[in-house]
């Protein structure tokens, strides 16, 4: 202690920079053993007076690696810092905000560009597929235009949306809003403590994507990446060809309609309508700039061939990402421009692909021909069988939209400690599409409809504001961080779209729809809408951390909607969770294996906004013309009740987590197990009319549960000299409920209800969701065995096995079940030298699938083209010969395990360029190979909605890409 006081204190200049001579702003230094410490200031400069006679000093920062100088003699240090891209991964985007993943206590989770999934993906949610427990991401059509399917923690609602709420640089915005080569991380909060800051939309879960940006003193660079890709269809229906159904029609088989003769020709008619697509994807990125002032842009353009003909999507965006600071960096502001711009083919009114198309070619008769001798289409009058080559280069159509969000913030730092926020986003999209039928079309051919066009478009404005006070501050073994902020948002929607028919030409398609003379014979339509919606929220949060061992956060949003009930404007959502580093604790000092063990628990409220504006209000609606006293009069009725009490969906979450690092980081993960509860989940009841006006009302009564664990564990089992390898396993399943669905003021007749439909000729619902049982229950006959005359024998009600003619609606049961009960994935990265190797594979398990495909075609007696596998005998005794009906026999299971992408790469060594920094070439597949016993096209089908595991008939197949790509930065 003599030493001590004895000892005179000195005082301690330098600078901190990175690797490239850069000043560090923000870097920490603290003397080794004491609290005292430092920070640098924008010029990389610190000042720091030090207590001890054999001094060191601590220089830690985010994204370098932390380093130790022994002060000795000096009096004044210079040091470089080196980047520490791990590091980088130790900071995680949170709601409104960043946080050092070793305090945080909810379910989060992140991803970085370079753990990504490359090629031909269709959005940023594709970029993380597999790579997140919990997290479903699938993708069940082959359709250019369309997204990925998203869910997390399963089914939280009847009838409200189950889309995660999507965050683009902390602004509202889609999956689509940015090019999915300009992100640099994907962060996803899965829990009720990490979203119920985010209120009436964060029930789904939120997905905040944070795009690539310049950063203080960035050397200026342009990164390329482009890639070329090749499809082809994942798997394919074997259905008759040509020489098989003459086959048939020797071995004595008789056919009605469409097979009823053979017409001499030998048509491949998927074939006909199917190309070979190749796709391209060009991003070009623009960065660099210092610590006052530094800018990112880039340009991204892709154009993407499906497999069928005539359907496409090309999308062009931009984006600029500007950054100023003044006044010693106190005051920082951002610019921000998103645009972009989507055109692709529309073979109906306002979607893409006609999926009646697809239908057709395999029902289609392959004797055939696609054209009469005289060049006309070979057509025949049947009951829905048209010619599918006909169908789609007789309708011509495109879909436009455009796309542009301008984002504006100012943020002043009064101290190191507090720091104000305002920002302003106004965004807005445009659409117009157009559609028409020639003459050749068969809507003219069999109907006389002489040329059929529609023309319409939608427009919607947001503006989105938003205001935050940041405080931090830290005092001995105490850390504070406090959040307090307002929102304001408000939404227009207008549209309009009109139609007409009986055209003197096709020469102007859908550009001079006036000209049609379907007006005069009330064969024209026309409409318009508009609607609007508001959001307002005041919104805090609080974080406490001692010691680095006991971590709190707690946040409560206070919102209001306009679609809320006029009883019932604003909502609370509070959310609460803890943390324990038990590593840090005294008992753990000599347990050197355990680097960071921490147990965390939450609890959070979130909910569901109401479905639509103006669900709260009465409603009158025109009904349809009719003739009275001369004239076309129009009546005015009824259409939706009031309710006042119309309020968001609550949902309330436990959630208990374990995260863990061990053996110096060869072994890390995190374990979860979270229960959720749906209350007040709408749902549309009816009500005697009087006294309300309209038969049904919508109101907050049912209930839904859900419970479910998941796991993350990654393993670095080779670390060392050239040769890496990384290994990721996720795991998740889930359980749920529909608790109820009645209360004392709204009742349902029964205690179920159906979903989903299988289509003509069946005609019935596939589905039953009944109180006290799981969602995505299949509900049919079940059937058993078969007669000796190909007739199928069901189970009825008593257990009594009888021909399906003689079965009635009483004796359906619960078939199984169309949600996945597990979900597995398995990631692994190889870096040899220069080569990269990263192979994803991911499955589902304990799930069931109707097979649309097998129920329809799997017949011989309809009179369409069928599957080779309709000859076979059923339960090894006879043909079929009974109708189409939905049994049990049709519902297989669903289990797959995919080798879903593996990309190989080769980075050049480029050190002796002046001109190229990097240059990576790499090959990549998506969607290579499944395992699975389904029989149809792929077991990974739609399972949105209530409905799941239907494999629709007519459904878009899905792919499997080939590409070949480059990274570039010079």
């Amino acid at each position: 202690m003599a030493t001590l006081c004895s000892f005179s204190q000195k005082n301690i200049k330098g600078t901190v920079t990175d690797d490239k001579g850069m000043p560090l702003p923000g870097v920490t230094v603290k003397e080794q053993n004491t609290s005292n410490g430092a920070v640098t200031d924008f010029d990389g400069n610190f000042d720091l007076t030090i207590t001890q006679t054999d001094a060191v000093l601590i220089f830690s920062f985010v994204g370098f690696e932390t380093q130790e100088v022994s002060v000795g003699n000096q009096t004044n240090i210079t040091v470089s810092l080196k980047e520490n891209l791990e590091a980088l991964s130790e900071v995680v985007v949170i709601g409104y905000g960043t946080q050092k993943r070793a305090d945080v206590t909810s379910a989060v989770a992140s991803v970085k560009s370079d753990e990504f999934i490359e090629g031909n993906v269709r959005d940023a949610a594709q970029l993380v597929q597999g790579k997140v427990a919990g997290l479903s991401i699938s993708a069940p059509s082959g359709d250019p235009t369309v997204g990925t399917q998203i869910r997390l923690r399963g089914i939280a609602t009847l009838n409200g949306s189950s889309a995660p709420l999507i965050l683009v640089d902390g602004v509202p915005g889609s999956l689509q809003t940015v090019a999915p080569e300009d992100i640099a991380s994907i962060d996803v909060l899965k829990d009720g403590s990490a979203t119920a800051i985010y209120g009436t939309r964060g029930t789904n879960g939120v997905i905040i994507i944070t795009t690539k940006s310049a950063g203080n003193n960035m050397q200026p660079t342009i990164e390329y990446t482009g890639n070329v890709s090749f499809q082809s269809i994942s798997n394919k229906l074997d259905f008759l060809n040509a020489s098989e159904l003459r086959d048939k029609y020797d071995e004595g088989y008789t056919f009605t309609g469409a097979n009823l003769q053979d017409y001499g020709s030998d048509t491949d008619w998927l074939d006909e309508i199917t190309q070979n697509s190749v796709s391209t994807i060009h991003n070009v990125l623009f960065r660099g700039g210092n610590k006052n002032s530094n800018l990112s842009a880039s340009i991204n353009y892709r154009n993407l061939e499906g497999i069928f003909i005539n359907t496409n999507n090309k999308r062009y965006t931009g984006r600029i990402d500007v950054n100023h600071a003044m006044f010693d960096g106190k005051l920082k502001s951002n610019f921000n421009v998103i645009v972009s711009e989507q055109e692709f083919y529309t073979g109906g009114d306002g979607y893409s692909f006609n999926p009646y198309v697809f239908r057709q070619a395999l029902i289609r008769n392959p004797t055939e021909p696609v054209k009469n001798e005289d060049g006309s289409w070979f057509e025949r009058d049947v009951y829905f069988y048209d010619n599918p080559v006909a169908y789609l280069k007789e309708a011509d159509g495109q879909n436009r939209y455009r796309n542009m969000r301008f984002t504006g913030s100012l943020a002043y730092s009064f101290t190191d400690d507090l720091t104000l926020q305002g920002l302003y986003t106004r965004k807005g999209n445009s659409n117009i599409r157009g559609y028409y039928e020639t003459k050749n079309h068969v809507s003219t051919t069999k109907n006389g409809v002489e040329g059929y066009a529609s023309r319409g478009t939608d427009d919607y404005v947001g503006n989105y504001g938003q205001i935050t006070l940041d405080y931090k501050k830290n005092f001995d073994l105490h850390k504070i961080t406090a959040l307090a902020g307002y929102n304001y948002e408000d939404n227009v929607y207008e549209g309009f779209y009109a139609t007409n028919r009986n055209f003197p030409s096709d020469a102007y398609t859908y550009n001079n729809i006036g000209i049609g003379q379907g007006l005069p014979l009330g064969q024209a339509g026309m409409g318009s809408s508009k609607s609007s919606d508001k959001l307002i929220a005041f919104f805090g949060r609080v974080t406490y951390n001692y010691d680095d061992k006991y971590l709190l956060m707690a946040s409560l949003r206070h919102e209001g909607s306009s679609r809320f009930g006029a009883d019932n404007k604003w909502g609370n959502f509070p959310g609460i969770s803890a943390g324990w580093r038990i590593n840090e604790e005294s008992f753990m000092e000599n347990v050197d294996w355990v680097n960071n063990l921490k147990l965390r628990g939450g609890f959070g409220v979130t909910g569901i906004n109401a479905g639509s504006s103006y669900q709260s209000l009465s409603s009158l609606n025109y009904s349809n013309y009719f003739f009275y006293n001369g004239r076309w009069i129009r009546e005015l009725i009824p259409a939706r009740n009031a309710n006042p009490d119309l309020r968001w969906e609550k949902k309330e979450e436990f959630n208990i987590g374990l995260d863990f690092d061990l053996f110096g980081g060869i072994l890390s993960g995190a374990l979860d197990y979270y229960d959720r509860h749906t209350k007040d989940a709408l749902y549309n009841y009816d009500v005697p009319t009087p006294p309300y006006l309209y038969g049904s009302i919508t109101a907050n009564v049912a209930e839904v549960s859900n419970s479910g664990f998941e796991a993350l564990l990654t393993i670095n089992p080779f670390q060392k000299g050239d040769f890496n390898w990384n290994s990721v396993f996720t795991y998740s399943t889930n359980t749920n409920k529909l608790v109820s669905l009645s209360n004392d003021q709204f009742q349902t007749t029964n205690d179920f209800f159906y979903a989903g439909y299988t289509g003509e000729p069946i005609q019935i619902a596939t589905h039953i969701v009944e109180v006290g049982d799981t969602i995505g229950n299949f509900y049919g006959l079940k059937s058993v065995d078969i007669t000796d005359d190909g007739i199928w024998l069901v189970e009825n009600a008593d257990g009594e096995i009888i021909p399906a003619t003689e079965s009635s609606t009483a004796d359906r049961q619960i078939l199984g079940n169309g949600l996945p009960k597990h979900y597995l994935s398995w990631n692994n990265t190889f870096n040899y030298k220069n080569w990269d190797l990263n192979i994803n594979m991911r499955g589902a398990f304990g799930f069931q699938i109707l097979n649309f495909s097998r129920m329809f075609y799997e017949n011989p007696t309809i009179g369409y083209n069928v599957l080779d596998s309709a000859f076979d005998e059923v339960y090894g005794k006879a043909v079929l010969s009974d109708v189409q009906r939905f049994v049990s026999y049709y519902i297989e299971n669903g289990d797959y395990w995919k080798i879903d992408n593996v990309t190989l790469g080769y980075t050049f060594n480029t050190e002796k360029s002046d001109v190229i920094n990097r240059l990576r070439v790499f090959a990549s597949g998506l969607n290579l190979l499944t395992i699975t016993g389904y029989k149809g096209v792929d077991p990974e089908v739609n399972r949105d909605g209530l409905a799941p595991g239907n494999d629709d008939r007519d459904k878009y197949p899905t792919t499997r890409t080939l590409s070949l790509g480059v990274n570039l930065t010079f």
